[in-house]
């Protein structure tokens, strides 16, 4: 399937440095086969934890975050099937360090939520929190274990980590940014979210969207969109929508081209039920796709390998993989 490309251009339109020729990101826009379908980073669970100043490339242990703490908060998210990562607020990234620093919790399994509370005291206190309440989507558990903790609006994290991949700050900052200006408070830089070849990445909260290709002029749309449980229409489809993190990369692929098809935007209409993804036959039975209207399509899914180009700057070139699909409506 080729992406359409609906936000260009990709490049920062304000005084931010651009991106070289031959980065990763660059190469795959002009590509054919750029679609980003199912690629989204899989977590049912999210736990964004404040940290500033500088990352290194594992950011969990590679910043002012002491390494033990962040060891143990990424094992232990990645064991109970959800991820870790570390914001900052868009700007300087100078070795500062604010008290209390926020921590948000999200569930983006069925009937998702997001929750915040400040760490007031030593960042030690996160490791006090139970998350197989979270990794369940028990709301009411976590909020019993957290008091402190309350409902929050929607946030976007936009990657900006530069030591993971250069294209995540050239194009990630400018676009964070400038959400950041239009919303603050609701737009945060964060850590690896996978996909540098796609950047500007970004991951919205509680769903666990992950988007690609994002640009400054429509990240205040999106943050815009989420406020009614919703993408923005220009942000459907393969140019820009890399998957609901909830599912597995098949399922993912199947609920995005069925919503691209039928032009939903509500992030709540879709899902692609565990059962419809199963391991054997797959390419008989395909994904099953389900509105919660009741309608139902069956997506035959084919991985489609094309030419060699890096994932990631500096890195070997491997052949491209995307999604080819197919919907019946039944």
């Amino acid at each position: 399937m080729t992406a359409d490309r609906r936000a260009e251009p990709l490049e920062p339109t304000t005084g931010h440095g651009v991106s070289a020729p031959d980065a990763c990101s660059v190469v795959w826009d002009g590509a054919d086969d750029a679609s980003v379908y199912g690629t989204a980073a899989p977590a049912r669970f999210w736990v964004a934890l404040e940290q500033d100043g500088p990352w290194g490339r594992n950011a969990a242990t590679q910043s002012h975050l002491p390494i033990e703490i962040g060891r143990v908060l990424e094992r232990r998210c990645t064991q109970l099937g959800g991820r870790l990562t570390l914001i900052r607020r868009p700007g300087p990234h100078a070795d500062q360090h604010r008290d209390p620093r926020r921590c948000y919790l999200a569930w983006s399994g069925p009937e998702p939520f997001l929750l915040v509370f400040d760490v007031a005291d030593a960042p030690a206190a996160v490791l006090d929190i139970d998350l197989a309440p979270l990794a369940r989507g028990d709301r009411a558990a976590v909020l019993a274990a957290l008091p402190a903790a309350r409902p929050a609006p929607p946030v976007m994290l936009v990657c900006t980590n530069g030591r993971r991949d250069v294209c995540c700050a050239v194009r990630g900052r400018p676009v964070a940014a400038a959400g950041h200006q239009a919303y603050p408070g609701r737009v945060w830089e964060c850590s690896h979210t996978g996909g540098h070849r796609f950047s500007p990445t970004g991951v919205l909260l509680p769903w666990g969207r992950n988007l690609a290709r994002l640009t400054e002029a429509t990240i205040a749309d999106v943050v815009e969109a989420a406020d009614r449980g919703a993408l923005p229409d220009a942000m459907t489809g393969p140019w820009h929508d890399r998957g609901a993190s909830a599912l597995r990369e098949r399922g993912q692929a199947a609920e995005s081209t069925v919503r691209h098809l039928i032009g939903e935007t509500d992030l709540q209409a879709l899902d692609a039920p565990p059962d419809s993804d199963r391991a054997h036959d797959r390419e008989r039975d395909g994904v099953r796709v389900v509105h919660r209207d009741g309608r139902t399509w069956l997506v035959q899914l084919e991985v489609v390998v094309g030419e060699p180009r890096e994932n990631s700057c500096g890195t070997a070139a491997f052949p491209s993989r995307s999604w080819a699909t197919s919907v019946t409506q039944v």
